[in-house]
């Protein structure tokens, strides 16, 4: 799924809710683009998982390990980092599902794996880099 897909299905019938905070979470995932590609190219690199997964939220959440805090950067979205090994582990992703999963995950060189959490649910999205 897309970002702009996420968005969609926020919306009205009449279009995207016009103070969406995934509007906001395009603007930080561009300040953040860097950072986050350097991340999962060296988790890839030494081994720890070949399908890095970077949690995008805006309250407290118990998966992952913090990478940019959004109050210590000034921004709308807080970003931690994990892996497709824990959201197995935990349930996120169930077994009969995980086949699915890496089929359809992207480069890692080109794409950042979101899983985006907001108010009406969460969802995986594939963003490119800068």
């Amino acid at each position: 799924m897309d970002i702009e897909d996420l968005m969609g299905r926020m919306g009205s019938a009449e279009g995207p809710v016009a103070n969406s905070p995934l509007k906001s979470l395009k603007v930080d995932l561009d300040f953040y683009s860097d950072s986050i590609k350097e991340v999962a190219t060296e988790m890839v690199a030494e081994g720890y998982t070949l399908y890095p997964i970077f949690i995008a939220h805006q309250h407290e959440v118990s998966i992952g390990e913090l990478l940019l805090n959004k109050d210590e950067l000034n921004t709308q979205w807080t970003i931690n980092v994990s892996s497709f090994e824990e959201f197995v582990d935990r349930g996120l992703i169930k077994e009969d599902r995980k086949d699915y999963f890496i089929k359809h995950f992207k480069n890692t060189r080109e794409y950042m794996c979101l899983f985006v959490i907001i108010p009406e649910g969460a969802n995986f999205v594939f963003y490119p880099y800068n």
